[in-house]
C-alpha cells in the first residue's frame, strides 16, 4: 500500500501546530517553509485538515492554523483518513466473477476470500494508527532528537508563530 505524499506533509504539520503555544498559529507559508514543500500544495492539505475538525484555520493578516483539540486526542489515523478519504485501500471489484471460466455469479454465494482477507489486514493496520497519537509522536521526538535538531525547530517556531487574543 502506498499512501500520499500528503500523509506525510499533513503529519508533520499536525505535530508542528501541535507544539504551538495555547492560542497561537501559524501561518500555512511558514508551514510550508519549515518543511521545504510549497504552499499551495500545503494549502490543500490543511483545508482537509480543518474540514476533518483536526485543525482550525483563523482568517486574517495576522491568522494562521492551531489545532482543533487537544494532540492527545489526534490520533495517525485521524490525519490518514482526513487526507486520504475513508474508502479502505482495496477495493475488490469482483473479477473472479468475469473471465471466459466463470459460470456466473450464482458460483460464487460467498463474499470474496480475497477481499476478506485484505479488509481484515486494513483493520489491523487502522487499529494500529489510531493508537499512536500527535502528542505521542511529539514526545518521542522530543526524547529521542538531535539537540540541534530541536533547538532549531523551536527558534523557527518562536519566530514565526502567531499570537491570538482569546
Amino acid at each position: 500500500m502506498k499512501l500520499s505524499d500528503g500523509v506525510e506533509t499533513a503529519i508533520h504539520c499536525t505535530a508542528a501546530v501541535a507544539g504551538l503555544p495555547q492560542g497561537a498559529v501559524m501561518a500555512a507559508a511558514d508551514l510550508a517553509e519549515f518543511h521545504g514543500v510549497s504552499a499551495s500544495y500545503l494549502l490543500k492539505h490543511l483545508k482537509a485538515l480543518v474540514k476533518a475538525d483536526l485543525l482550525v484555520s483563523v482568517p486574517g493578516p495576522t491568522g494562521g492554523y492551531r489545532l482543533a483539540r487537544p494532540a492527545n486526542e489526534i490520533t495517525l489515523l485521524d490525519v490518514v483518513l482526513a487526507v486520504e478519504g475513508p474508502e479502505p485501500a482495496f477495493r475488490c471489484k469482483e473479477i473472479r466473477r468475469n473471465g471466459p471460466c466463470a459460470p456466473g455469479p450464482s458460483a460464487f454465494p460467498r463474499p470474496c476470500n480475497i477481499n476478506r482477507a485484505m479488509l481484515k489486514a486494513e483493520q489491523a493496520y487502522r487499529a494500529a494508527l489510531s493508537q499512536t497519537t500527535i502528542a505521542d509522536l511529539n514526545s518521542e521526538f522530543l526524547a529521542t532528537s538531535d539537540p540541534r535538531v530541536v533547538e532549531r525547530a523551536d527558534n523557527y517556531f518562536t519566530a514565526q508563530m502567531r499570537p491570538q487574543k482569546t
